[in-house]
């Protein structure tokens, strides 16, 4: 995947726009010229679901570069803008490192921006459909069939191989490998998530504890350490591959975090209501529409300071 100076340039100015947004003192100006630039150009927008894709590693980088800059007194906000500096190769390598977590996720073999959701067919017959802001890699050979997922979430359909070499799905915490079957993997900063919908996988943490039977109906969570308790599927496993997510007596904050992985920018819950039980059907192709939802059926307030940057909070006091 090659880069141009166009796109490079996009993201650097991307990079800076986080670094000030995510400082603690963007002001409503900021956030404003910010949706200016952004709707400017598509190249803009997509150079900012470049930074979402990989939000949790830039959260670092910036923020760490642009505490001490955009602490300076009595400079401009071009300045200040200027001075956050994120390095940016010209060249196709890509702008974080060919060998980083960044790259790897933005020249993976399969992957998804932001709100979308997309099948692939894969060398063998089966099929992988893959959710928002995913990324993964293929990895076939003659002994086994791999799939690296890098971030996101998956459904994976297996297919019957003549040679029988074992169908293994990777994360950064552990593997699942299949036993013929239908099954969701999902790769979280913390843990990974195993659903299984038809047959059964075995499930096994990077510390190479010892593997876990999961079947049919069943889920289970796991980091690198170790593979959690058995549970029962509910409704909300896999909703997303008919564009709902179904919460049922979740609370608020983790709705929100999860809604805001179908829609670029910033949405962010008022803690004092984040723990708030909603239950409901919220369609993650038209997010906007999930959150009138919410405004109107739980009597919620949304303040769009743009398409962008959403906040959900408590309905003001009444006046008087």
């Amino acid at each position: 995947m090659s880069l141009s100076p166009a796109e490079l340039n996009a993201i650097s100015v991307a990079a800076r726009w986080y670094a000030r947004l995510h400082s603690g003192i963007a002001t409503d100006a900021d956030r404003s010229a910010w949706n200016d630039w952004l709707v400017a150009d598509p190249a803009h927008r997509q150079a900012w679901q470049r930074m979402a894709a990989v939000g949790e590693q830039m959260a670092r980088v910036p923020g760490a570069l642009a505490a001490p800059a955009l602490r300076g007194a009595g400079r401009s906000r071009r300045q200040l803008l200027r001075s956050v500096v994120i390095l940016v190769p010209a060249t196709s390598l890509g702008w974080l490192g060919w060998r980083s977590d960044t790259s790897q996720q933005l020249l993976a073999d399969y992957r998804t921006a932001v709100g979308e959701r997309r099948a692939f067919r894969l060398p063998d017959g089966g099929s992988l459909l893959l959710n928002t802001d995913t990324s993964v890699n293929l990895k076939y050979d003659g002994q086994q069939r791999v799939l690296e997922l890098l971030r996101g979430e998956i459904l994976v359909t297996t297919a019957a191989d003549p040679a029988q070499r074992p169908f293994i799905v990777r994360t950064r915490h552990g593997q699942v490998r299949a036993l013929g079957t239908r099954f969701l993997v999902r790769s979280q900063a913390l843990e990974g998530d195993v659903a299984v919908l038809e047959k059964a996988v075995e499930v096994r943490a990077s510390s190479g504890a010892l593997a876990v039977r999961v079947e049919a109906g069943q889920s289970i969570a796991f980091s690198d350490r170790s593979v959690g308790s058995i549970r029962r599927n509910d409704a909300s496993v896999g909703a997303w591959q008919q564009g709902s997510i179904i919460a049922l007596d979740r609370p608020l904050g983790e709705l929100l975090a999860d809604l805001s992985r179908y829609r670029t920018g910033v949405l962010r819950c008022d803690p004092r209501i984040a723990q708030l039980k909603v239950s409901g059907a919220f369609p993650i192709d038209d997010t906007d529409r999930a959150l009138a939802a919410l405004e109107t059926g739980f009597a919620l307030h949304v303040t769009r300071y743009s398409r962008f940057w959403v906040t959900v909070s408590p309905p003001p006091p009444p006046a008087g």
